[in-house]
């Protein structure tokens, strides 16, 4: 384990292999059949009380150093408000082809599923800045943190993004999500239809004392960090369409090796993490050709920013 205080951008975009300028010894295992559970420690502190769940924070990552580096000590201090024995994972994604944000919880949720009772599917530019919020146990079923009436830009009714509780059986119940949207979008809401198509309530934040402008801090630039938003070949329509095809039980991939690691005082797994792409089912995992093109760019813009639910779901 090591504390990091200089890091190169650079290496740490190249799978995670970071300089560190500090003296340290840090662990790194190549291909893992398990993974420690690092659990809170109370550190002398009497008002702790350990939880009887265990929660893995599955963060879908690539190239968002700098907002790791908030992203780490912002739920470090949140959290540990709330006395849970939690984890964070980092799921680098480190093979070429386009982001893919649902694969990638998918492997996160198969790699420490045994070890974690219950997953939050956080998005890594999210940060909760109301202690009202909570990340315990979702006994009920799925527990939507970031809800339509909190989210700083998502309103729609069926918007299930950004930071989202489901136990581990639930995880399973629904095959996990799909592995057919890379790029950017509209994976949230096709797991949402599993959800609803198992019969399982999602359930939201009540009497928060704050709204869409206070709950949470979104730290993205648009600007910095264009989103992929292409859509090439047939993407457009098979992903507005409910996937019987692939979930949890198929998504192809490798782990390439795994980091311990602590950035500030707050300890991280990162699994790097390389996605097989069937060009036959989805060709669209790479669409480097057609960036340029007209489709994806004009008429993403027409969709408008509030309302990216797929309704031919």
């Amino acid at each position: 384990m090591c504390v990091f205080k200089l890091v190169r951008k650079e290496m740490f975009n190249k799978y995670m292999e970071l300089t560190i300028l500090d003296e340290c010894k840090c662990e790194i295992v190549t291909l893992p059949s398990r993974y420690d559970n690092h659990k809170q420690e109370d550190n002398g502190d009497k008002s702790y009380k350990k939880s009887v769940h265990r929660l893995a924070i599955l963060v879908p990552f690539r190239d968002r150093f700098e907002e790791l580096l908030m992203f780490a000590p912002h739920m470090k201090k949140f959290l540990d408000k709330q006395n849970i024995d939690y984890h964070i994972f980092i799921l680098n994604q480190v093979d070429r082809f386009r982001f893919n944000r649902a694969s990638l919880i998918n492997v996160g949720f198969l790699e420490v599923n045994k070890e974690f009772d219950y997953i939050a599917m956080h998005d890594v530019d999210l940060l909760p800045i109301n202690d009202e919020l909570l990340y315990s146990f979702p006994t009920k079923g799925p527990y939507h943190i970031s809800s339509p009436e909190l989210h700083p830009r998502y309103h729609y009714p069926t918007f299930v993004g950004g930071i989202l509780i489901i136990k581990r059986e639930h995880f399973t119940q629904v095959n996990g999500m799909s592995n057919k949207y890379w790029g950017w979008g509209l994976e949230d809401d096709e797991f949402y239809v599993r959800l609803k198509e198992a019969g399982l309530t999602v359930t939201r934040p009540q009497n928060i004392s704050t709204g869409t402008h206070n709950t949470f801090k979104h730290i993205h630039d648009r600007n910095h960090r264009k989103r992929d938003m292409v859509k090439c070949y047939n993407q457009r329509e098979i992903t507005r369409k409910r996937d019987r095809q692939t979930g949890l039980n198929n998504v192809s991939y490798k782990i390439l090796g795994t980091i311990k690691m602590s950035i500030g005082d707050t300890p991280l797994t990162v699994l790097n993490i390389s996605l097989m792409c069937d060009k036959l089912n989805t060709p669209w995992c790479e669409c480097d050709k057609l960036v340029g093109s007209k489709d994806g760019k004009s008429k993403e813009k027409k969709k408008g920013n509030n309302n990216k639910s797929a309704t031919g779901l």
